[in-house]
């Protein structure tokens, strides 16, 4: 009676750990479901970036789609908490943070009508470019890339005085190619999944910030599922996701060993450069709540819980 297909798109490419797990998930469902539910992927951005995604979702042509921590803004703008530029340190903080404020992402995107099962980590992004990394200086005569609509990235270059080119992910590979870019911010492993760590030379190791992603479906079209049918998905895609935030560090770790074989050099910025921009990078975020970007209660929640992670691991 509940049977129900769910069409779901995401960037994450074809063949990638993420797709895997997805798709190995979606199979154990129909299974234990007995083919009442189905899950149909489009990946690599064939829908489109993370906008026309949830705009396709709006009018019923999809359900669902796996969706970046920036994107969700979209939804719940304190989705977007985790991404504040250089709020953490160390996967540590990421960790103590998450098991204290994960829950309140998920509620906070349910009570705006999507279902979510768990967040999946994408790693820091770190910055890296064709040219030197040492002062926050050199940036302003870059071109640096931020994501298309990314009002926290943006925000971020904007407090040190850059001017960021904004691109759709879809191009920054070819204007990493032809010039029109030569600075970006990206995992080590996205930078190698997407290619873009053939055009760089220099990284800077300061986690500039943290990236994640989570799987999301219409409340609605999700509801319509009988109570055994919602339980089973649950419980396969929260399993899901906590295997995929283990894989994606491991991954991510991997992949920076790589970055440094392939002779990608890494920069030292000295303290007094990083906390000019941590000052200059507050600042601004101090902007983005009083333009109501984000909630003030939501930045503080996270800036208390990293604190209270410092203070008591001094």
């Amino acid at each position: 009676a509940h049977a129900k297909s769910f069409k779901i798109a995401t960037v994450v490419p074809d063949g990638t750990h993420w797709m895997e797990e997805l798709k190995s998930a979606a199979s154990d469902i129909e299974k234990k479901t007995q083919g009442r539910v189905t899950f149909r992927f489009y990946p690599g951005g064939v829908m489109g970036n993370d906008k026309s995604v949830l705009r396709k979702i709006r009018v019923g042509q999809l359900q669902g789609g796996a969706i970046t921590g920036g994107g969700l803004a979209e939804i719940y703008p304190d989705a977007q908490v985790y991404s504040l530029p250089l709020a953490f340190r160390s996967y540590d903080e990421v960790d103590y943070v998450r098991q204290r404020m994960d829950k309140r992402i998920i509620d906070g995107l349910r009570d705006n009508g999507f279902s979510s099962f768990g967040l999946s980590e994408g790693g820091f992004a770190y910055l890296m470019s064709a040219k030197p990394l040492n002062k926050m200086d050199d940036l302003k005569q870059y071109k640096v890339w931020s994501p298309e609509g990314d009002q926290f990235s943006r925000s971020a270059f904007e407090a040190i005085g850059v001017s960021p080119i904004p691109l759709p992910l879809t191009d920054v590979l070819t204007g990493l190619q032809t010039g029109m870019i030569d600075t970006v911010a990206a995992s080590s492993m996205g930078a190698i999944a997407l290619q873009w760590h053939s055009k760089v030379k220099y990284l800077n190791p300061t986690p500039l910030m943290y990236l994640y992603g989570t799987l999301i479906i219409q409340r609605k079209a999700f509801e319509t599922l009988s109570a055994e049918d919602q339980q089973t998905v649950n419980t396969i895609l929260a399993a899901t996701f906590k295997r995929l935030d283990e894989i994606n560090r491991k991954d991510n770790e991997q992949a920076m060993q790589a970055l440094k074989q392939q002779g990608i050099e890494f920069a030292k910025p000295s303290e007094a450069e990083q906390q000019l921009w941590q000052n200059s990078v507050s600042n601004a975020m101090k902007e983005m709540t009083r333009k109501n970007i984000i909630s003030n209660e939501m930045v503080e929640t996270l800036q208390n819980t990293v604190n209270e992670y410092r203070n008591s691991h001094h």
